[in-house]
């Protein structure tokens, strides 16, 4: 479980959030055995997406993160809803590159390519908006996608620690916007702050809690800590799910399975739970498909 700090300042021109979202990535990187680099990359957007799952006033509305990249990882798929989950997975869970600057190397595993999120607010058509990627290190990706997208004055920082034994050490992030309204020096506080500030791994190495990070960012306005929010790894996949996706696949597919493969098994992308379908479970979802 990891919990999201919140605040905002006192005149209401910024809001922060702030996560130790370690327990998230270290049960990430055990379901899809992912390797340092994929850790990494896969951390940070997981991060990310919880980050701004938070952001929805209803627990129902959920978000959906697609990067795709010409790299050796190829891209990933994470989500978030407002009531405390966010899973994901990566197109290549591994991947060995050498060390970029001495640091792993996010942005040669994902390569050139683009950033969609997908909002679902429960009205008829979800919200989609799409950028290409500016590094793939993913925080200045979501930086961009927020001054272009949707023209909110963002600023991201993630982090990602990997110990030698491929287990995750520390991992964690912040967004801090602007509300519309807030005035320049406010914005130049920020900035200043941002500036000095050491990487998201070094605090929390340096055991700093949310809240004196939430300072540090936000130092010289007013500081007021909201209400906390939890987020887990969760997958939500059911048979439900599974059979509906099944039945989308048409008749023809259906009948394929059917007569050449007597049955189907199919892997959820985001946990190792795996589904199978015998021949006569299959012949009454192609009668369904049918009708």
């Amino acid at each position: 479980m990891a919990k999201i700090t919140r605040a905002m300042d006192a005149e209401g021109f910024v809001r922060i959030s702030f996560i130790d979202s370690r327990d998230i990535v270290e049960t990430a990187r055990e379901i899809h055995h992912t390797s340092p680099v994929v850790t990494a990359a896969l951390g940070r957007t997981l991060t990310v997406t919880a980050l701004l799952g938070s952001l929805f006033k209803e627990p129902a509305h959920n978000l959906t993160v697609y990067i795709k990249g010409d790299g050796p990882l190829g891209g990933m798929v994470a989500t978030a809803d407002g009531g405390g989950m966010v899973k994901g997975y990566p197109y290549q869970p591994l991947v060995d590159l050498p060390l970029k600057n001495g640091k792993l190397d996010v942005g040669g595993a994902i390569g050139k390519g683009s950033l969609a999120i997908s909002r679902d607010l429960g009205l008829k058509d979800p919200y989609v908006g799409q950028v290409p990627l500016v590094t793939g290190e993913i925080a200045e990706d979501f930086t961009y996608y927020f001054a272009k997208s949707e023209q909110i004055p963002t600023a991201i920082a993630l982090g990602v620690l990997v110990e030698k034994d491929l287990s995750v050490r520390q991992a964690g992030g912040f967004i801090v916007q602007l509300m519309p309204g807030a005035p320049d020096s406010v914005a130049a506080v920020i900035e200043e702050n941002l500036a000095s500030l050491p990487p998201v791994t070094t605090l929390l190495e340096q055991n700093m809690s949310p809240e004196d990070i939430i300072v540090m960012v936000l130092a010289g306005l007013f500081v007021k800590i909201l209400d906390p929010l939890e987020y887990e790894y969760r997958c939500d996949c059911s048979i439900e799910k599974i059979t509906k996706a099944l039945i989308s696949l048409g008749a023809e597919e259906l009948s394929d399975m059917i007569e050449k493969d007597k049955g189907a098994e199919l892997t959820c992308q985001f946990c190792p739970k795996v589904y199978r379908f015998n021949s006569e479970e299959l012949q009454a979802l192609y009668d369904s498909a049918k009708q």
